[in-house]
């Protein structure tokens, strides 16, 4: 039975890529047609498939790599919001002429305003 595991290995590899082939962008397949790549993976069995994956996941960012969010994910990792809801407690206090009791500052600040 293990004398079959890298042909199938080989086998599992190539459905993987063709399907990969067939998703993927021209972008992606950095201008080669995909006749072309299928052709590749399918007829040169382990090299075809290798070099369709190095390929796609090459260093100039046209495969799915992960790039880092420009812009922050939560209200509380853009610096920005976190600057203006400083200003609008420091503006309340002002007002107010400060926190009568801790309530309002724990409010303010987005904590539990109710005692523990």
């Amino acid at each position: 039975m293990l004398r079959y595991l890298p042909y199938l290995v080989a086998l599992a590899l190539a459905i993987y890529c063709v399907i990969d082939v067939l998703r993927s962008d021209e972008r992606t397949r950095r201008g080669l047609p995909t006749p072309l790549w299928l052709a590749l993976v399918v007829l040169v069995p382990l090299v075809g498939p290798v070099t369709w994956l190095v390929l796609r996941r090459g260093g100039d960012g046209a495969g799915p790599a992960r790039r880092r969010p420009t812009r922050p994910v939560a209200p509380d990792d853009d610096p920005e919001f976190l600057r203006r809801l400083d200003q609008e407690r420091r503006r309340r206090e002002r007002g107010s002429g400060g926190p009568a009791d801790g309530a309002e500052a724990d409010d303010a600040a987005g904590g539990d305003p109710t005692p523990t």
